[in-house]
């Protein structure tokens, strides 16, 4: 099997070479853009193409392809931490500052345990995220006495947020049925869709969902997009702005204008 594997291993690679050379210039390029995400993407999609190529064995190829893929929500979920943490700001370690910290990473990240370790003689923070999973992410955070006091990094220049924008969604037997979600505003609805998947897919893999199906929960997509914690979704550029679904409202023209 190790023979087989690093075979397999050996022609993945060459095929898959050039388009990850490709994926690493374009993250770097628009990193404000979605670029990781839209790389990690297009590279899942890149696997279930050329896994085929590279063996028969098609048990090998979904193990290749998990590994893959679980490596990459790591890797993502800690570059997101680290990014998120560059960017709270610390001007001070009394109980209000704390408060607010604990409510932006609850935002963020509500899936998971957090801890916040205030060290005044070292005038730091240290803040830690301990996901369903077991994964922990850390970082330690100085104070900033002048933090909040300018506008935008160190060239003056605010960071682009995209905004969300409207995302509804239906199952495909029940079209009329809708969920109304949001999605930022520089991903296209298939990239937003594939997110959506990948999303419920890791909610009913981690041990609260799983907990849930123990529990007799039935696994659909509408107890996930439910049951779902805000974080994880936005953290997948997405918004749920309502739980249940509204039906459509099909509009019925009004009577001509009397003369």
């Amino acid at each position: 099997m190790i023979q087989t594997f690093s075979c397999v291993l050996t022609r993945l690679l060459a095929e898959v070479r050039p388009t990850l050379t490709h994926m690493k210039k374009t993250t770097k390029q628009s990193p404000k853009r979605g670029g990781a995400q839209r790389a990690e993407t297009d590279l899942l999609a890149l696997l279930k193409k050329v896994l085929p190529r590279a063996t028969d064995d098609q048990q090998l190829a979904t193990r290749i392809y998990k590994a893959v893929e679980t490596e990459l929500k790591s890797k993502s979920k800690a570059a997101a931490f680290e990014m998120f943490c560059a960017r709270l700001e610390v001007p001070s370690l009394d109980a209000k500052t704390l408060q607010d910290i604990q409510l932006q990473l609850a935002s963020a990240f509500g899936e998971g345990d957090l801890t916040l370790k205030p060290n005044k003689a070292e005038k730091s923070l240290a803040v830690e995220v301990t996901m369903p999973d077991g994964t922990s992410f850390r970082s330690e955070l100085k104070v900033d006495p002048n933090a909040g006091k300018t506008v935008g990094g160190e060239d003056g220049e605010e960071e682009f947020t995209p905004k969300f924008v409207p995302f509804p969604v239906c199952l495909p037997g029940d079209k009329e049925l809708v969920w109304m979600l949001a999605k930022r505003e520089n991903m296209t609805p298939e990239e937003a869709g594939i997110q959506l998947n990948k999303v419920e897919e890791e909610f009913w893999a981690s041990k609260s969902g799983q907990k849930m199906i123990r529990d007799r929960v039935e696994k659909s997509f509408p107890e996930f997009i439910q049951r779902a914690p805000a974080g994880l979704l936005q953290e997948a550029g997405l918004k749920r702005h309502y739980k249940t679904p509204e039906p459509l409202k099909q509009l019925r023209p009004g009577a001509p204008p009397r003369r």
